[in-house]
């Protein structure tokens, strides 16, 4: 058996042994792929996913580091960045975020990490064009739209935040959040 089959078969095995909830035999198989073929991230991010469920994020935080020594990996990126914001390390977290919606604007993951440590870092606004950039993507995506327009209500750009929220009960008229952030602006203006 060729190499690279064997760690295409154990890849996919641990791939199912994860799905199906049963750590060990996950382990197992992601390791013996990483073995047969250190030159691929996933049985890395597989490996890193089972020590975040353990609750080891040290060990995770390794598995996260090789992937994206491998390769840039959006996933990598924001695995790295959680454990960075679960140590308090925001900075970190943020710049993490950064990279990771840069490989890919859809990261759902790295998006609200990024909203998070923006709101704690008081960088919103290097936040924004990232949720932009979803939306330019994904533009029914509410949940980051709503999220946009807090974040350009926080920076004090209530008209642009009043027209992605008219966009939002416009689609969905019964949006109770959408309409309280609208009423609001409508207040403060």
């Amino acid at each position: 058996m060729s190499d690279h089959l064997e760690y295409e078969i154990n890849k996919e095995l641990g791939e199912c042994y994860l799905f199906m909830g049963d750590l060990d035999k996950a382990e197992e198989y992601y390791c013996k792929a990483a073995s047969s073929n250190g030159i691929h991230p996933d049985p890395y991010m597989g490996l890193a996913t089972i020590a975040v469920q353990r609750g080891n994020l040290a060990v995770a935080m390794t598995h996260y580091q090789k992937a994206a020594s491998i390769g840039p990996s959006d996933k990598a990126e924001a695995g790295i960045g959680l454990i960075a914001m679960e140590h308090g390390q925001y900075g970190e977290a943020f710049a993490r975020f950064h990279t990771s919606l840069t490989l890919n604007p859809e990261n759902m993951v790295a998006v609200f990490g990024l909203i998070q440590t923006g709101y704690v870092l008081d960088r919103l606004a290097e936040v924004t064009p990232h949720l932009e950039n979803f939306l330019a993507v994904n533009p029914l995506k509410d949940d980051i739209r709503f999220a946009l327009a807090g974040c350009l209500t926080s920076l004090g750009r209530h008209a642009d935040a009043g027209r992605h929220l008219e966009t939002l009960m416009t689609r969905d008229p019964g949006n109770t959040a959408a309409r309280e952030l609208y009423e609001h602006l409508a207040l403060a203006s």
